[in-house]
């Protein structure tokens, strides 16, 4: 049990307040649209996909530098806060599930290598691993879960959403991604 709630508050923190780029990119999810559905359908592809690579990459079966991971989760963020902006449906595409299971492909690289610097215990490698996933589920649900619940409260409307909500959370998203890919490939 110490090594589950260990990594389950190590995967939480390296969502808050440690992981500004995951908390953006999970933000962009939610920027999407005001259905719960596609929202739900976005985490979860994004959340397999994550877990599949951060798994892969913990087991040593996956190894790419994070200076060519970092400057893509980055482009990432940029991408998903276009996609919004520019989005003609409401409607969650099987182009856009695709593009958000590549994204968590990513992502869950990063979070690998967060993991590795933190360490796996021998002992309890396959809980250790769980739990932190659990612990970055926990972590993103606990930002995207109370804004969209604030959102339905105050009855916005789709028109309403995309003035107020999804066009300048999307753009202020996209400007950090890029900001941040600038950052991360050395260019600043």
């Amino acid at each position: 049990t110490s090594v589950i709630g260990t990594y389950i508050h190590s995967g939480i923190i390296h969502i808050i307040p440690a992981g500004l780029d995951h908390i953006l990119f999970v933000l962009g999810l939610l920027a999407f649209g005001l259905s719960g559905r596609s929202l739900v359908l976005q985490v979860s592809v994004f959340t397999v996909a994550h877990t599949m690579t951060l798994a892969a990459a913990s087991l040593g079966l996956v190894t790419i530098p994070g200076s060519i991971v970092e400057p893509l989760i980055a482009l990432s963020i940029a991408w998903i806060g276009i996609e919004n902006i520019f989005r003609k449906s409401a409607r969650v595409a099987l182009s856009r599930v695709v593009v958000v299971f590549a994204f968590g492909l990513l992502h869950g690289l990063g979070f690998a290598s967060v993991l590795a610097d933190f360490g796996l215990p021998q002992s309890a490698y396959v809980v250790g691993l769980l739990s932190f996933n659990v612990g970055v589920e926990i972590g993103q649900l606990a930002i995207v879960v109370p804004i969209f619940f604030l959102l339905k409260a105050v009855k916005i409307t789709p028109p309403q959403f995309r003035r107020g909500f999804q066009i300048p959370v999307s753009a202020l998203i996209s400007a950090v991604g890029m900001f941040w890919f600038v950052e991360r490939v050395g260019l600043l």
